[in-house]
């Protein structure tokens, strides 16, 4: 890998910044001065720039408790996107968030930039199971979780799988549902048929990682080696 892309993906500045740096001589590899932003270095060389390692970490995984008001894009001129909230240190090259969650939606996302990583947990084939916490203006009958399970016809005719939904005994507005798809607004849809509207939606679980119950809402954090290896085994 060319020394600049090194730098670059490790977000120490732009190609041009990290050229200007090069420039400036602040840039070393096993302690030797790099005089050209094409020459090549590995992960096992180190890397110094101001005399500061820079250790390579090819992908990058967070878990962030997302807020309500925000959209889930990577980018937007008129709204405020997740990546928004990641700062500027730790949003590296490729991030993004994994699926989707509605505008009004809180709760755990997944950003990286681990394309496969994404692609396995977003996959239909894959039937990765999402649950979320949801509060309805009404009190939900007992015969829609039996539905749920059996599956429903979305109002135009969309087939979903089986969900479970866990009703609270003591507060029957809420509860806790499992989908293993992510149609556009789902959930509401489900529960619409039932002439249900949801309150509050919230995501607690994806795969086999839930959500940080210490990490505030418009928060972030690095995901430990057992939460990626766990998430991968989803």
């Amino acid at each position: 890998m060319r020394i600049d892309k090194y730098l670059a993906n490790m977000n120490v500045g732009s190609r041009k910044e990290v050229h200007n740096l090069i420039k400036a001589k602040k840039v070393t590899i096993n302690e030797k001065l790099v005089k050209q932003a094409k020459q090549q270095v590995t992960e096992n060389d180190m890397v110094k720039v101001d005399n500061q390692t820079i250790t390579y970490q090819q992908f990058h995984y967070f878990m962030l408790n997302k807020p309500t008001g925000v959209i889930t894009a990577t980018e937007d001129p008129q709204q405020k996107t997740v990546l928004d909230l990641i700062a500027s240190k730790d949003r590296y090259s490729d991030l993004a968030p994994v699926g989707r969650l509605d505008k009004d939606t809180t709760g755990l996302l997944l950003i990286t930039n681990d394309g496969q990583l994404n692609h396995n947990l977003l996959s239909p084939k894959k039937h990765v199971a999402k649950t979320y916490f949801v509060e309805l203006d009404q009190e939900i009958a007992n015969e829609v979780d039996s539905a749920f399970a059996k599956g429903v016809a979305l109002a135009d005719g969309t087939q979903v799988g089986s969900a479970q939904l866990i009703i609270d005994k003591s507060n029957k507005k809420q509860g806790l549902i499992t989908i293993h798809e992510g149609k556009f607004h789902q959930i509401k849809r489900m529960f619409g048929l039932f002439d249900l509207g949801v309150v509050k939606l919230k995501r607690i679980k994806m795969g086999n990682l839930s959500l940080d119950e210490n990490l505030p809402q418009g928060k972030y954090r690095e995901l430990t080696e057992a939460e990626i290896s766990a998430l991968k085994d989803s």
